[in-house]
């Protein structure tokens, strides 16, 4: 099978995985946060790399969108973090990196882009760094689960099967 279909299908089944987890929030100040969300977004940026990375982020915030259990601040919070965590990951091979990538991308810009997305598409009242520690909570609590996670697929080397499959090669 071809490897961008393959790698289409694992996006596909994270947004799914992503989606269906999206229940599991908790209110910080004045958003709520979506751990799974960062989880899919480091899952995704270290298998697949920063551009499916970014369709699993705006995907998931779409569908999210769509059902009513999120709102716009979700795309630009979620899909700058996506797109760090894949490049760091990408030119670096470093999962620390890629971790830092999600964190700083999602708390720090993905927050300061919400500034004009809530106060011109959504007519909030907001401040420029608003949104910058709830992101913060969200993102490192989903980083840190994601962390765990990729942690145990390497020691069981489950991940350099599928990294084998998606024609990747092995982590430095």
């Amino acid at each position: 099978m071809n490897t961008k279909v393959k790698k289409l299908v694992v996006a596909a089944m994270l947004v799914a995985i992503g989606f269906s987890l999206s229940g599991f929030s908790f209110p910080v100040g004045a958003s709520k946060c979506f751990p799974i969300q960062h989880l899919m977004n480091v899952v995704s940026g270290v298998v697949l790399g920063p551009a499916y990375s970014v369709l699993v982020a705006f995907c998931i915030s779409l569908l999210r969108n769509l059902a009513g259990t999120g709102s716009l601040l979700a795309f630009p919070g979620s899909m700058v973090g996506a797109f760090l965590c894949g490049m760091m990951y990408r030119y670096t091979k470093k999962l620390i990196l890629a971790y830092a990538g999600e964190v700083f991308g999602t708390a720090v810009l993905g927050g300061m882009l919400c500034y004009p997305v809530a106060t011109l598409l959504m007519g909030k009242e907001a401040a420029l760094f608003a949104y910058v520690i709830p992101f913060g909570v969200s993102t490192l609590g989903g980083t840190c689960i994601a962390a765990v996670f990729l942690s145990a697929l390497y020691r069981s080397g489950a991940m350099d099967y599928v990294k084998g499959m998606l024609g990747e090669g092995k982590r430095e």
